[in-house]
């Protein structure tokens, strides 16, 4: 049982899914959603740590908000790219700006007055202290 849960629709849609496994041997370069970002959660010593790949984003431009066990990356970027010939024709620009956020929760509420966040070489990394007292009690009913 994992203890991490997304707030993604479109991983709710089964035909979706399907789709988007149909059509991977001919996606193209950059083909769908060009802001997609991946996100490790791990847990140590009353820790969880976070590792998202936001290559090409500046870190002016990455917002982390914690609010008791959810986490919300936002950021911003604008990617392009141009390919040409030898005589400096164009034959294709990509251009793509945009912005991306990912929340999911964690088991345990986290200590946002310890949080640290690191953005180095495309990587934001989170080391999110659990709060002390999170736990859960069970009441007994009357």
């Amino acid at each position: 049982m994992s203890n991490l849960s997304l707030f993604e629709s479109n991983l709710s849609d089964p035909f979706d899914v399907v789709f988007r496994r149909m059509m991977a041997p001919f996606r193209s370069e950059r083909m769908g959603s060009e802001l997609d970002f991946r996100v490790d959660v791990t847990e140590k010593d009353g820790h969880f740590k976070v590792r998202a790949d936001l290559p090409g984003v500046k870190k002016d431009h990455i917002n982390v908000r914690v609010d008791g066990n959810l986490v919300q990356i936002d950021a911003q970027t604008a990617d392009e790219m141009e390919t040409k010939d030898a005589d400096g024709k164009v034959w294709r620009s990509e251009r793509h700006y945009g912005s991306v956020s990912r929340a999911f929760t964690l088991a345990t509420d986290v200590d946002d007055t310890k949080a640290v966040a690191k953005y180095e070489d495309g990587v934001l990394t989170l080391d999110l202290p659990k709060k002390a007292g999170s736990s859960s009690h069970r009441i007994a009913v009357k």
